[in-house]
């Protein structure tokens, strides 16, 4: 953390913002942990309800509430970047926050029809409350990250009337709610301008970049842990055939190949190049706050495949099965390989190999069994972690070990 966010304050009450830290990465606590459970369920009701729901329709409404989800998550982790969640008062808020997304995530599956306000009621009190309390939290501090949240509170406060509005009038409720969406995923690009107020640098986002990192990392794991669960559920839930046990050994290799391409080739070398970037803030708010977007919604979609495969894992490889398996993979690489240009500069390659090989064999997959499907998109995430981590050298920038001189 910037020494500066530990400025101007008031001497006669105690700092809510996290200590510097020597080493540059604030740790993650307990209390981040555990709030993250409440996402695990989020995470679920997302993936049932696209099963449940595999229209255009039903998917489309899916993705909304998929960004709804995550928008809230990763404003929430930007915050507890700043304010330490060990001490109590934001510990306590932290909890309040929990609850507030487990009515959330309860009211997913009939979000857009008769939960429509206790999902709209409780997504907005988590965004515009926890802005509210980081002002009271930081006042007194370091005055440029004041009159950001300042700034964030107007934009959030205005969606928050559309999100209101949508959720008591049904025949607005779609647009106003894109709308509103729409408001707050362009707010952080835009600086959260607001006339009279300016508008933020990303120069003043003083994130503690390793900690953002392994925040989102995590996120990742838990998308990876409701993959596993839904593998597993639905095998328990089926007879044990030859078919049905090769259906589940290939989709828990999925699961292992989407893990080993993030985490063994990508994320390490990611926190170290936003820990030690000269503008975090800006890094932070493309790399993780809109490009993970794309890594979560690809294992979302193909858990919804595996559950499709595992429920019927010969015959003809239906639409939705294709779309969820193929698609699921594709967008879960071109989320890596976008991460990847976003910190090294340069887009790898290998992805649109990866990519170009699932899309080539997408018209025929129809006439594949499902199990075949699974297996095939499985195998080209497997080459393509392989040849990254065989390529590692190349595609990473090694860092020069710095040598002792002999004693003499």
């Amino acid at each position: 953390m910037h020494p500066s966010l530990h400025t101007l304050r008031p001497s006669h009450r105690p700092s809510l913002l996290r200590a510097p830290d020597p080493q540059g990465h604030a740790k993650v606590s307990f209390a981040e942990l555990f709030f993250d459970l409440v996402f695990v369920f989020a995470v679920t009701q997302l993936s049932h309800r696209l099963i449940g729901h595999f229209s255009l329709a039903g998917v489309a409404q899916t993705l909304f509430l998929m960004l709804a989800v995550w928008w809230v998550w990763v404003f929430t982790s930007w915050v507890t970047n700043w304010l330490d969640p060990d001490l109590t008062p934001v510990r306590a808020c932290l909890f309040l926050f929990m609850l507030l997304g487990l009515m959330m995530s309860g009211a997913i599956p009939d979000a857009f029809d008769d939960r429509a306000l206790m999902f709209a009621g409780s997504y907005t009190a988590i965004q515009v409350g926890r802005t509210v309390f980081f002002l009271w939290a930081a006042r007194g501090g370091h005055a440029s990250l004041v009159r950001n949240f300042q700034r964030m509170l107007v934009w959030l406060a205005t969606s928050a009337v559309l999100w209101w509005c949508g959720a008591l009038e049904e025949t607005w409720r779609l647009p106003c709610w894109v709308a509103a969406l729409s408001l707050e995923y362009v707010a952080p690009s835009l600086g959260f301008a607001v006339p009279g107020l300016g508008r933020s640098a990303t120069s003043d986002w003083n994130v503690s970049g390793g900690h953002l990192a392994e925040r989102c990392a995590l996120f990742v794991i838990i998308a990876l842990g409701e993959s596993l669960l839904v593998t597993g559920a639905t095998f328990s839930a089926h007879a044990i055939t030859a078919a049905s046990a090769l259906a589940f050994v290939v989709a828990f290799a999925g699961s292992l190949a989407l893990w080993w391409l993030y985490f063994d080739t990508t994320n390490e070398f990611a926190t170290g190049r936003i820990a030690h970037s000269q503008d975090p803030g800006r890094l932070a708010r493309l790399s993780y706050t809109y490009l993970h977007l794309l890594i979560v919604a690809g294992i979302i979609v193909n858990a919804a495949g595996d559950e499709f495969v595992l429920a019927h894992p010969l015959g003809h490889t239906s639409l939705q099965t294709a779309v969820c398996v193929l698609g699921g993979f594709g967008l879960y690489i071109l989320g890596v390989g976008l991460f990847k240009w976003s910190v090294m500069g340069r887009w790898p390659w290998s992805h649109a190999v990866a990519i170009g090989s699932l899309a080539v064999a997408s018209p025929w997959v129809q006439a594949w069994p499902p199990v075949l499907t699974s297996a095939f998109a499985c195998l080209v995430l497997v080459i393509l972690a392989a040849w990254e981590r065989h390529t590692r050298a190349a595609c990473v920038p090694q860092v020069p070990v710095a040598r002792t001189p002999p004693v003499a």
